[in-house]
């Protein structure tokens, strides 16, 4: 590991071990708390280790253990409690909680895991380990994919307004701009499941060419460019969990996600296995052709492997489509998600009761007990090292020097920022301070 350590190597052991699945019932609850700390853990020292090239013993323990499925169910568990659970939950008319963070912490679990799996599953035993889940994984980031493209009709995500607002409504717009960084690790992670296209399952394989066509998914993507936008003038991605400004000498430079894009529509499109299985109809072959116009002398140089890409699209310009195939073939289906749904079915509203009185409605004194836990797990220095570049004012988003003197958690570019964040920001900096102290 590097020189900086947030855990040593027999302790991430006991963690890796400890992994379980959750009900949806138990989000929240004192047990998934400690679960959801334990991941922040993993995912900071996972991280850590990559940065420094120290090895992967992370990666590691969670192939020698099998936790790669648990960690799969966990997030789709974590979806499917945000689509189905949190609406009802909003909705309650005695749910007027005196403090979010709580929820926020169920809300932030998703991004969470996808981070520690698009970390982890840049090596491709981390793939082969997941076994029977990766189908449901697949499923997952196309879910995701899907809403990409469509949020990109819409316009770029909302960012956080000045306007005043109740603290359910803030949560709600911090969920939805959640969900969008969701969705890029979810591309990453889904660039690297196709690293290994020509080991999967042919189940998998006929999930990701013939269920969900991904190839044409992918193209539409390349069209959209979701994590682009002109803003002002001036061309933006996002990067770094935030929009960043590209300078104009930078413009033709290939941004990390329109990499994965090309790498992931490369190999399934070139791959031996995935060649012999991908069915062009016309409508296929219509979207693929798309992609000549973006294959530019510039895009070659920064990525040559493409010259084969383009050479199979001049070939296929001048092949007939074939017609979609109708073969019965028995295959597995993924089934998290229905399992999930089948057990859960019809109680949405009492499990949101339920939280409602047994886990987000906590005491003083248990909020104070858990904001030292929070102070304990997100270690300055560590969340420094994981976030090595410059921080953002936590009002308007500018380059920030000044950090909040109290809880040593927000930073702001001056004394008028912080004094109007304030009103937002009071409650949880104090939290953050008494957990501070009490370490």
């Amino acid at each position: 590991m590097g020189d900086l350590e947030l855990l040593l190597p027999g302790e991430a052991d006991v963690l890796v071990r400890g992994l379980r699945s959750f009900p949806l019932r138990e989000m929240g609850s004192g047990g998934w708390n400690q679960q959801h700390e334990n991941l922040e853990k993993l995912n900071m020292q996972a991280i850590l280790d990559a940065t420094a090239s120290q090895g992967e013993p992370i990666q590691e323990l969670l192939v020698t253990h099998g936790k790669i499925p648990t960690l799969v169910e966990e997030l789709i568990a974590v979806e499917m409690w945000k689509q189905k659970v949190f609406p009802v939950l909003c909705k309650l008319e005695d749910f007027k909680p005196q403090n979010t963070f709580p929820i926020y912490m169920v809300v932030h679990h998703e991004a969470s895991i996808i981070n520690l799996l698009e970390t982890v599953f840049f090596h491709k035993e981390v793939c082969e380990s997941a076994e029977d889940a990766v189908l449901d994984l697949v499923d997952y980031c196309h879910r995701k994919l899907t809403m990409l493209v469509a949020r990109s009709g819409r316009g770029s995500p909302p960012e956080e307004e000045s306007q005043e607002s109740t603290p359910i409504q803030e949560l709600q717009k911090q969920a939805e701009l959640m969900e969008f960084e969701i969705a890029l690790k979810a591309l990453s992670v889904l660039r690297y499941i196709t690293d290994c296209v020509d080991s999967l399952s042919l189940s998998t394989l006929n999930c990701m060419l013939s269920t969900h066509n991904l190839p044409c998914l992918l193209v539409e993507l390349l069209e959209h460019s979701p994590w682009s936008r002109q803003e002002g003038g001036k061309m933006q991605q996002f990067e770094g969990g935030r929009w960043q400004t590209v300078a104009p000498t930078e413009h033709p430079k290939l941004s990390k996600l329109d990499g994965q894009v090309w790498i992931a529509l490369y190999n399934l499109l070139l791959s031996p296995e995935a060649r012999t299985r991908y069915c062009v109809t016309s409508f296929a072959k219509g979207q693929l052709l798309k992609l000549r116009a973006f294959l530019t002398d510039t895009l070659l140089d920064q990525l040559p492997n493409l010259a084969d890409l383009q050479g199979f699209l001049a070939h296929l310009a001048l092949t007939e489509t074939q017609p979609p195939k109708k073969d019965l073939v028995l295959e597995q289906i993924p089934e998290i998600w229905e399992r999930l749904e089948r057990e859960n079915r019809g109680k949405w509203q009492a499990i949101a009761k339920h939280q409602l009185r047994h886990i987000f409605s906590p005491s003083e004194q248990d909020l104070r007990l858990q904001a030292r836990r929070w102070a304990e797990t997100y270690s300055l220095d560590v969340l420094e090292a994981v976030t090595p570049e410059r921080p953002r004012c936590a009002y308007c988003s500018a380059d920030a020097s000044k950090r909040c003197s109290r809880c040593q958690n927000e930073w702001y570019c001056c004394r008028e920022c912080q004094v109007k964040h304030w009103k937002k920001h009071g409650k949880a900096c104090v939290l953050a301070a008494q957990g501070n102290r009490a370490k």
